[in-house]
């Protein structure tokens, strides 16, 4: 297990709703063998970071701060002309025979749309899709790019404009391996905003000519009810953690680059 699995699940254990059972469960064993104050301690600890992680306004501050980011990339980059469309995976989730024998959207799967989009507009002749998993033969799509191909057909673009990237599982094999299929020539990003600030530096590092084009923002303060900036709401946690989940991987893949 590499050291990117390893920081993954732990910053999982370490934020809401993981942390508040895990920190019940401790509180609730210590006050089992006496230790009534420290136990009470550990459990109101828990549940105020819960309820902090729930507040809407940090997850749109956190999230405000990778996808304004984003927002800049793309302010900077040029609308054409790019060699390939490069779409990370992310956006669909692969089939999973005989559970769910066909693929399913996910809440990033504006990124194959917003492909597709670029391709009909004529800012690549192609597209590369890439994202990893295990692939039937002749069978359901098993791998988000097999997925997202699919996907992709469907929408319009003809299957020999798709190019396969079935090999990466996470992102930074994204990048290194489509930077082997395209080597110098210069590419259109698509991904998620708060996912387009740590590709565009993986990219960098890796040498991969791109440029920004980022789809599914978050940090939308305008659209939501007034009352939700002042009650803890699931939406609220979950963007918390989101953007916590990227920062974290911020960091951990500038460690992983410096190896």
């Amino acid at each position: 297990m590499n050291s990117f699995v390893v920081v993954k699940y732990l910053t999982f254990l370490l934020m809401p709703p993981a942390s508040l059972a895990l920190g019940t469960i401790l509180g609730l064993v210590l006050l089992a063998v006496g230790w009534r104050r420290l136990g009470w301690a550990v459990i109101l600890t828990a549940s105020i970071v819960t309820s902090i992680f729930s507040w809407a306004p940090l997850g749109d501050a956190l999230l405000g701060y990778v996808e304004d980011q984003a927002r800049a990339a793309e302010r900077a980059t040029p609308r054409c002309c790019y060699d390939a469309i490069v779409v990370l995976g992310g956006g669909i989730a692969p089939a999973v025979p005989p559970e769910r024998d066909f693929p399913s959207l996910t809440d990033s799967s504006d990124r194959i749309w917003a492909a597709a989009r670029l391709y009909k507009q004529g800012v690549a002749p192609r597209i590369i899709v890439s994202g990893g998993g295990f692939l039937a033969n002749n069978g359901p799509a098993t791998t988000e790019a097999e997925a997202m191909r699919r996907f992709l057909v469907e929408l319009g673009v003809p299957d020999s404009a798709i190019v396969s990237e079935g090999q990466s599982d996470n992102t930074i094999e994204n990048i290194r391996n489509v930077r082997r299929l395209v080597e110098d020539r210069p590419v259109a990003l698509v991904t998620s905003a708060y996912h387009m600030p740590r590709a565009m530096r993986i990219a960098k590092a890796a040498k991969l000519n791109v440029a920004a084009f980022p789809v599914n923002f978050h940090a939308l303060r305008s659209t939501r009810p007034p009352w939700e900036n002042w009650l803890p709401t699931l939406e609220g946690m979950g963007e918390t953690i989101l953007a916590l989940h990227e920062i974290a991987a911020i960091w951990l893949d500038r460690r992983e680059g410096a190896q």
